[in-house]
């Protein structure tokens, strides 16, 4: 999952976490379950740039939470996420196929 940056870390919670001996990893999950139980669809990338057992791990979270998934991937990953694209409601390769994907859940426009 691409997390969106809030702004930082205006009051240093990541900081404060660190300097007792916990890393961000416990402030990222907390900040992560909360985007994602807002969430009304959720949409996980996997890919080079991407570390997939955070997206994997996201994806069953939000699957946990009833969330509609769609997974954003490169062909030769199918393969080896073909249990995570079981469970979601749409697989698309590129970024433009997302829009297309959404376009039609919201509007209900082809193409």
């Amino acid at each position: 999952m691409e997390r969106v940056s809030g702004g930082g870390d205006p009051h240093g919670l990541a900081r404060a976490h660190r300097a007792r001996g916990g890393g961000g990893a416990g402030v990222n999950a907390l900040r992560t379950r909360t985007l994602l139980e807002k969430a009304d669809l959720v949409v996980v990338r996997f890919g080079d740039k991407y570390r997939q057992w955070n997206a994997a791990f996201d994806a069953g979270l939000a699957s946990a939470l009833n969330k509609p998934i769609i997974t954003l991937h490169p062909p030769e990953l199918t393969h080896a996420l073909k249990e995570v694209d079981r469970a979601a409601a749409a697989v698309a390769e590129t970024p433009e196929q997302v829009v297309q994907l959404l376009r039609y859940a919201i509007r209900g426009e082809l193409g």
